[in-house]
């Protein structure tokens, strides 16, 4: 048999790298953006696990978060990427039904609640820095590994949320003008889903375990 001939799969299918079917049974897109998010959960994994190990073995590891506003604001944080998920998965449901208009409004909510996320975000990152005097390299409580880890991994997240919201805007406004289709929604959700899981291990590991209690 020759090598034209093997390299044929089942009549009418044509080569594999022909045009014919996909060899890993997925579209280009979408396992382009799985492989980027493996990596970049490996990048978090490293992260998490060096906050967690600078926590365990600084035994005057400081609380610096009071319930209010701090633990509250986080909450609300949390509340509001949760449900910019729920819109996500709006999006990706009304893009497979072919309604754009819908898909569009979905898209706006869910960069509205990753928009308060940041906002929030920055606000809380400003008490800590101007009234409490926390800063990447020092703090008030003696523990210098804290500003650093804690900025490095909120501000590491805060910026996947940022690029996220950029992506979604582009999506919304090529969605708007007929140019992209299912897949490419449901490609950047992909990518919000993992925004959203990632702050799910942050929150309770730096901030619900830092709470000050009393």
């Amino acid at each position: 048999m020759s090598s034209h001939a093997s390299a044929v799969g089942p009549a009418g299918s044509g080569s594999v790298w022909e045009g014919g079917q996909s060899p890993y049974a997925t579209n280009s897109k979408k396992f382009g953006m799985w492989l980027f998010l493996i990596s970049d959960s490996l990048t978090f994994s490293a992260m998490l696990f060096a906050y967690t190990y600078s926590r365990v073995t600084n035994p005057d590891w400081p609380k610096p978060f009071d319930f209010s506003p701090a633990i509250i604001y986080s909450t609300v944080m949390t509340f509001c990427l949760l449900s910019s998920s729920l819109t996500m998965v709006m999006a990706v449901h009304s893009m497979n039904h072919g309604d754009r208009k819908a898909t569009v409004r979905w898209v706006l909510a869910t960069m509205v609640g990753g928009a308060a996320f940041v906002v929030l975000h920055l606000s809380e990152w400003l008490k800590l820095i101007n009234v409490e005097h926390v800063t990447p390299l020092n703090n008030p409580w003696g523990v210098p590994l804290f500003g650093g880890t804690f900025f490095a991994l909120t501000g590491l997240h805060m910026t996947h949320v940022i690029c996220g919201l950029i992506y979604l805007a582009i999506i919304a406004q090529g969605i708007a003008r007929g140019k992209f289709k299912a897949e490419d929604v449901e490609v950047s959700g992909l990518y919000w889903h993992f925004v959203d899981l990632v702050w799910m291990f942050i929150f309770p590991l730096v901030y619900l375990m830092s709470a000050r209690v009393g």
